[in-house]
């Protein structure tokens, strides 16, 4: 569904990302793990057109390069970043709504109900400013807000950061759901043992560089992996 190919992205003269590739199947969960400051961010926001990159970057075979952030988010890309980004003097529901300002208002009606559904607590909530939410039902409402564009591919920025270990389940939980719905994601994550649970396919990125790709499942087992990084927000 998502390519790149050879991708690099540079602030200044500081290359951050470093002829990375990696695909993201149809219908899958493929992650990408590192330490902070690796570059998982930067290259998240590449895809999304957020930053200026080289390489070439294509969704369904057709490249990105001049296609903008509001064209992208029509194709069927989202991105739910590391800070969340949410409007905190609006409430709940408007900040949903706004995620579905592309749609026509019966499509926006019936992707509301569908969040409200998967995030009964959003429901609760919906009348709430979202400045005065807790860190876990600030996700929720990021995620929410992505997914009233309908998107079929969802880019995760460190989903987990910041909650407490309950609250990251119940997020992990959620993002396997929405893959049995047919949404494809890319999950960038420090906490590495919960997303290599989750993940079909996993890459590990090493200052601005994959460092080591295959199924999650052997990552997990692989002794290096398991040593560098499998201590990474601890037993979530």
């Amino acid at each position: 569904m998502l390519a790149l190919d050879s991708v690099s992205v540079a602030y200044g003269k500081v290359e951050a990302v470093r002829g990375v590739s990696l695909a993201i199947p149809v219908g899958s969960i493929v992650t990408v793990i590192g330490a902070n400051g690796a570059g998982k961010t930067t290259l998240l926001n590449a895809a999304m057109g957020l930053l200026p990159s080289r390489g070439r970057i294509a969704f369904e075979g057709a490249s990105l390069d001049d296609t903008d952030i509001e064209e992208r988010v029509g194709l069927g890309l989202a991105l739910v970043p590391e800070r969340r980004e949410l409007f905190g003097s609006m409430t709940v529901a408007d900040n949903l709504l706004l995620g579905g300002f592309r749609r026509p208002a019966a499509e926006r009606a019936q992707a509301l109900a569908q969040v409200y559904a998967r995030f009964p607590r959003l429901k609760e909530r919906e009348t709430q400013l979202a400045g005065t939410l807790s860190g876990g039902e600030r996700q929720m409402l990021a995620m929410g807000r992505a997914l009233m564009g309908r998107p079929r591919l969802l880019m995760l920025d460190e989903p987990s950061l910041g909650l407490a270990p309950l609250i990251v389940r119940d997020i992990f939980e959620i993002i396997v759901g929405l893959k049995a719905t047919g949404v494809s994601i890319l999950l960038v994550e420090q906490n590495a043992r919960a997303a290599l649970q989750v993940a079909d396919y996993a890459y590990v990125m090493e200052l601005g560089e994959i460092t080591a790709e295959g199924p999650a499942s052997r990552l997990a087992a692989d002794p290096r992996i398991v040593e560098s990084y499998l201590g990474l927000g601890g037993d979530s």
